[in-house]
């Protein structure tokens, strides 16, 4: 029996291309949105920048209190990051090509950088890659070279075997397309890193229902007396830079 010669598609296999065909006219559409509200966002976050300035360790209180950040971070790498004074994130403005977070240091014991910057691009071909800046790491002070378990210090609060160096992150460009902690910062910290800053301590957090009920009234009397407090000191101070974001 000779092979039989199809002239004309399938009805389904048309049908199936009109969808594919609006599926990418809507990625399209969505793409200009996303580049448009990209660009009126911009000075929403250089304000919230200037603000959060001002607040005392901010950004490493809100990556230990992050909960998959925290996984990352060995007691090291924390008392690094309390010399991090910004994090910013840029995407290009072809936002499917790629986009750079820039870390920026206080002088510090640890490196000779004031900022540390990784790029995720797509290359032509389509294949994604990273780029990051080089450590200037101090004498002695590399951490992406310190051993993996040292032991903890009395009273911290995780007690677990120490992660690999959150710095390594800068040198690991094995999979740019799944970089997990990039797209964590990127989509989950930079839109709104207040919600992880105000997380209270695991600590608080424990203990019955009664306990948690004292302490709620408790924090009312607090927010009412800081309410009383902020109308003698017009609002000075870092709580009132966090309630500005």
């Amino acid at each position: 029996m000779p092979p039989q010669t199809i002239t004309d598609p399938p009805p389904n296999l048309s049908l199936q291309n009109e969808i594919d065909r609006l599926n990418e006219q809507a990625s399209e559409e969505i793409l200009k949105v996303e580049q448009k509200y990209n660009k009126l966002r911009q000075p929403f976050f250089q304000k919230r920048s200037e603000l959060i300035a001002k607040i005392p360790n901010f950004w490493v209180t809100t990556f230990v209190n992050h909960p998959q950040v925290s996984a990352l971070l060995g007691e090291d790498d924390e008392e690094a990051l309390h010399y991090l004074s910004k994090v910013e994130v840029t995407e290009f403005e072809d936002i499917k090509s790629g986009y750079r977070i820039d870390f920026c240091f206080d002088e510090n014991p640890y490196f000779e950088n004031k900022t540390l910057s990784k790029e995720f691009n797509v290359i032509e071909s389509g294949d994604p890659i990273s780029k990051s800046t080089e450590i200037k790491w101090k004498t002695g002070k590399d951490l992406t070279k310190r051993s993996a378990q040292t032991s903890n210090k009395a009273g911290k609060k995780r007690q677990h075997e120490e992660p690999e160096s959150f710095f390594t992150w800068f040198t690991d460009h094995s999979d740019a397309g799944a970089d997990e902690l990039g797209e964590v910062i990127k989509d989950d910290i930079w839109p709104n890193p207040l919600q992880y800053y105000l997380v209270p301590d695991m600590e608080d957090e424990e203990g019955d229902g009664d306990d948690d009920d004292d302490d709620e009234e408790g924090l009312e009397d607090i927010d009412e007396g800081e309410e009383d407090e902020g109308d003698d000191d017009d609002g000075d101070g870092d709580d009132g830079e966090v309630r500005n974001l």
